[in-house]
């Protein structure tokens, strides 16, 4: 993704063997493809002039497979999800249609493109105004939060059609009335599995609201786990699906990843980096000794993280006890031994961190397979020393599996991208508190500019404390379902804007 730097290869394989697994499967499977349809793909020359006007001034020769697939669906009007890699050309997917779909007379937004980051909405815009040339009828106003408002005002005022932002700055403009989004015709959620990831769910359900019924939709994304297609479900109809990222019509995707450990000992604190920059929902972490597991699992705890550890030498009672946590989404992050994570059947789990290569080549196999459960997608992450890369790379070419060396994401990279997911989480706070509750903290306005300047550290102790318990307090379409499942309320706000999954897809607003 253009916000992550690890984000660039995307393998598919099928690392489970069991017969109700492989079922399960089988059943998702048979659900995306019931959504699927003969897609054709369209050359250079067969777009309209517009279009190839469009490519011409980008110095593209060929269209990519990418774009050789959705740009025709979005021109039929149909909805789509494009699962397809970064640098795929996706961008240009869902920006070539605008040029046969606006409609230069009417100064109003008719296409809104919202991505994860300030600077993906910003490449994206780039890439709009490189693909419209000296085009002065076509506008786009780039809206993304921590800027001032009154140049993102001028642009949406000098009658921009093409809207491109993050959820949370375009859900502020939306609130103050300075966004109309009634005459919307396209809605595209470009990385829309990153922008559940930086924990923009809330925001985009309440952008809902504000879409007609009439808007088609189109979202684009590396990975397409059950989060993405619970959002598919809000804002999609009847979408096409389509999946380029291996040139497969499936979703049993499992992204497989490897981090060399120059000691050891550098182990911990990288798993906590890799941790902190996935902010995984639920992940199992595999260590090859029981001893190992105790302190890791301490480790993470001491750390501020939701941890429990899994071994052999726990009794029954306490393993079940365990194991319903993590079910139930209790539990965030499970450390455990090969022996004691054996028959665990959870369909749910994003992630699987390999604190130590395996020792034996089948048990990758068996790690591997505890996320991606029944055709969703996985990330596998692997930290190795150097001693342990002979043996990882020996395990990838027995099951043919492609991994993609990594680097631990540095101190610069790590703080832009939490200091980002927190914005978001506090502006969307911000949002939601009432006028009285603002006014009352006017008053503290000097204090916080007092501890800015002289005592920046207690500052950034109350933010760490936000940002802890934000991990324990994670929302995305799943985890509302859950909630709705578990404690149905005919008065709560979700039953009056959703009803039923079918509703909800016939009415986005």
């Amino acid at each position: 993704m253009s916000s992550t730097p690890r984000r660039s290869f995307t393998t598919t394989i099928d690392l489970t063997t069991r017969a109700q697994e492989s079922a399960r499967a089988e059943r998702v499977k048979e659900e995306m493809e019931s959504l699927s349809t003969s897609i054709a793909s369209l050359t250079k020359g067969d777009l309209p002039e517009a279009l190839q006007a469009a490519v011409s001034r980008m110095g593209w020769d060929e269209l990519t497979p990418v774009q050789q697939r959705a740009v025709p669906v979005l021109l039929e009007r149909k909805d789509v999800i494009a699962q397809s890699r970064t640098g795929s050309g996706k961008t240009g997917a869902f920006l070539l249609p605008l040029f046969e779909r606006i409609d230069t007379t009417k100064p109003y937004p008719q296409a809104l493109i919202m991505a994860p980051t300030r600077e993906l909405s910003g490449q994206i815009d780039a890439a709009f105004q490189a693909l419209v040339g000296k085009d002065a009828s076509l506008k786009s106003a780039l809206i993304y939060g921590g800027v001032a408002f009154g140049p993102q005002l001028e642009a949406l005022e000098n009658g921009a059609q093409v809207v491109i932002g993050t959820p949370g700055r375009i859900l502020d403009h939306l609130k103050r009335k300075t966004l109309d989004l009634s005459g919307l015709d396209l809605l595209v959620l470009d990385e829309a599995d990153e922008m559940l990831s930086m924990g923009f769910y809330p925001d985009m359900r309440e952008i809902r609201r504000f879409i007609p019924k009439t808007a088609q939709g189109a979202m684009f994304s590396a990975t397409v786990p059950g989060s993405v297609r619970s959002l598919a479900d809000e804002y999609l109809n009847d979408p096409v699906f389509m999946s380029l990222s291996v040139g497969q019509q499936t979703v049993d995707t499992i992204e497989h990843y490897h981090y060399r450990m120059d000691s050891p000992m550098d182990k911990d604190r990288s798993l906590i980096r890799l941790i902190e920059w996935e902010n995984p929902e639920s992940a199992i972490i595999f260590v090859n000794r029981k001893r190992d597991v105790e302190y890791l699992a301490q480790f993470l705890v001491n750390y501020g993280h939701d941890a429990a550890q899994l071994t052999g030498d726990l009794n029954q009672q306490h393993r079940e006890a365990v194991m319903a946590r993590l079910r139930r989404g209790e539990l965030r992050f499970l450390v455990a031994t090969d022996v004691a994570a054996r028959g665990i059947d959870i369909s749910d789990l994003s992630h699987v961190f390999m604190y130590d290569v395996p020792q034996d080549a089948e048990y990758y196999v068996h790690r591997s397979g505890r996320t991606a459960r029944a055709g969703k997608a996985g990330t596998v992450m692997v930290l190795a020393t150097f001693e342990e890369e002979r043996a990882l790379q020996a395990m990838a070419l027995r099951y043919g599996i492609q991994l993609q060396a990594m680097q631990i994401p540095t101190d610069e990279e790590l703080g832009a991208r939490v200091r980002e997911r927190l914005t978001v989480r506090l502006e969307a706070e911000n949002r939601s508190q009432t006028r009285m509750a603002g006014e009352r903290q006017t008053i503290l306005f000097p204090l916080v500019q007092q501890l800015a300047e002289e005592r920046p550290e207690l500052i950034a102790m109350m933010l760490d404390g936000i940002n802890q318990r934000l991990h324990h307090a994670k929302s995305g379409p799943s985890q509302e379902r859950k909630r709705v499942d578990e404690a149905p309320d005919p008065t709560s706000e979700r039953s009056e804007s959703d009803g039923s999954a079918k509703r909800s897809k016939k009415s986005r607003g």
